[in-house]
């Protein structure tokens, strides 16, 4: 039985072979990476990828797919958003002990974090620059470096 956001994507298109659709295009994406595209994995990389590069909780990915009436738990958005960061589809990002955000854009890149908004956004990328790193210990290598700069309202 298809998710009734894929029927109704599925629906828009001309029966051909569904050239340039993006919920085919979204199935490959998922086989290229070596992802079995499942009814969950389709519908929720369907709402993830559709609205461009954006920064998301399982929380707030949970609550758009229950108003577009895909039956997930919240236990499935958890694990689909862990394997899409498995495979780098994703980017995972801890932006304090008790919640991850999930970017959409897989590249390294920095961030500004509201704290009142609890909202995270792209940093600019020109004029930024990472200095004077320690060195790792012996064996390691640095892999990546993010900035996370936390922004606040200045008290009046």
């Amino acid at each position: 039985m298809t998710d009734p956001l894929t029927a109704f994507i599925d629906s828009k298109m001309p029966p051909m072979h569904r050239r340039g659709c993006p919920v085919s295009e979204l199935r490959d994406k998922l086989r290229r990476v070596g992802l079995r595209p499942t009814r969950q994995r389709v519908s929720l990389g369907w709402l993830l990828f559709a609205k461009g590069d954006r920064h998301i909780t399982a929380e707030l990915l949970f609550d758009e797919a229950t108003k577009a009436r895909v039956p997930v738990s919240l236990a499935t958005v958890y694990n689909t958003l862990h394997q899409f960061t498995e495979v780098g589809l994703l980017r995972q990002l801890a932006v304090d002990g008790t919640k991850s955000y999930f970017d959409t854009n897989p590249t390294e890149h920095h961030h500004f974090f509201f704290e009142e908004e609890g909202e995270l956004v792209d940093m600019p990328s020109e004029g930024m620059s990472v200095t004077d790193l320690p060195a790792p210990p012996p064996g390691m290598e640095v892999a990546g470096v993010e900035v996370i700069v936390r922004l606040r309202k200045k008290p009046a």
